[in-house]
């Protein structure tokens, strides 16, 4: 059967998604997600949301383009402000700012009330939005890796619960794993950091310090997480 072919980014997404569940897929721009998830039986229905209108038209001709008309709503909103709490029972949001995920979610209470398993793929801020999931009642039952051209992405499978506290390197690059992408995408997190305590270098005052010191912590945690990798690999 024909069907959307997902990139390794969706692909990923797609994967962390349970069977058998009705999906919102926030941000859903093409609806390539659920259109792929149907019609390889693995879900029956989805909502489809974007706070756009051209997105949203673009979804519509996906899902008639691949005869799924009915199988999929369309909700022109922000986040999951048009979805009703009973409508779905997983919601997915690829492709956004960390940031942007945090606000969706803290505008959408019921998620964590009723253990509502989330998929998130940040494209940014993702110690800021770990950082929030850990404060706000959410655990990170799992992380994947996928990799396109030179670019590494990641995928959190979400619920509702009391996550242990994660240490500032996790904070940036989640939790260590055996995943043979770990070792690149640690490596970025080194580069990143070293990045900028070089553009810190010649900065002064008390604040900027301080800044120095945390990301020197997190660098210390990346190296030592990029060797127990290692380890691993033999």
């Amino acid at each position: 059967m024909r069907r959307p072919e997902l990139s390794p980014r969706l692909r990923t997404v797609e994967e962390l998604v349970p069977a058998g569940v009705r999906l919102a897929d926030v941000g859903t721009d093409h609806a390539y997600l659920p259109a792929a998830l149907i019609l390889e039986g693995k879900i029956p229905w989805a909502i489809a949301a974007d706070l756009r209108r051209g997105p949203l038209d673009r979804a519509r001709a996906t899902v008639q383009e691949y005869g799924l008309t009915g199988k999929v709503a369309f909700r022109l909103c922000n986040g999951l402000t048009g979805i009703q709490p009973d409508e779905v029972d997983v919601v997915a949001i690829a492709g956004m700012g960390g940031e942007t995920i945090a606000a969706i979610l803290s505008a959408a209470p019921w998620v964590r009330k009723r253990d509502v398993p989330l998929v998130l793929q940040p494209m940014s801020s993702m110690p800021e939005l770990r950082g929030w999931l850990q404060k706000n009642g959410f655990s990170i039952v799992e992380e994947r890796l996928a990799q396109e051209g030179d670019t590494l992405y990641t995928a959190l499978l979400v619920r509702a619960g009391e996550m242990s506290p994660l240490s500032p390197a996790e904070l940036w690059a989640g939790k260590n794993t055996a995943d043979p992408l770990r070792g690149t995408w640690l490596d970025q997190w080194i580069a990143r950091t070293g990045r900028a305590l070089e553009g810190m270098a010649q900065g002064r005052g008390e604040e900027v310090l301080s800044r120095r010191k945390a990301l020197e912590e997190v660098r210390a945690g990346l190296f030592d997480m990029k060797k127990e990798w290692e380890l691993w690999q033999r």
